[in-house]
């Protein structure tokens, strides 16, 4: 069985009009972490948007997590009220 760390975010609530200056550096740093093979999938929960969703791969722990949160441009600039990461047993897939 497979264990990924999924990280949840929590959004403003009027997270689609203030988001725009900050999505492409945001969107940016999610396909980098994708192409080093640490992210595998994410994306926003919601419509509209309330909060999102970011499953990292197996192996990949709390501190880098962590790291990353504090780096993302939605983090710093205020956009994400909270966030917390939960492990993620995966009995199949497709």
């Amino acid at each position: 069985m497979a264990v990924y760390r999924v990280l949840f975010y929590d959004y403003v609530a009027d997270m689609l009009e203030l988001r725009a200056p900050y999505r492409e550096a945001h969107l940016e740093r999610i396909a980098a972490e994708r192409e080093a093979g640490r992210i595998s999938m994410a994306g926003p929960l919601g419509d509209p948007p309330s909060g999102a969703l970011i499953v990292f791969a197996e192996g990949v722990g709390d501190d880098a997590i962590e790291q990353f949160v504090a780096a993302d441009p939605y983090v710093t600039a205020g956009l994400v009220t909270a966030h917390r990461i939960e492990p993620w047993a995966v009995v199949t897939s497709a």
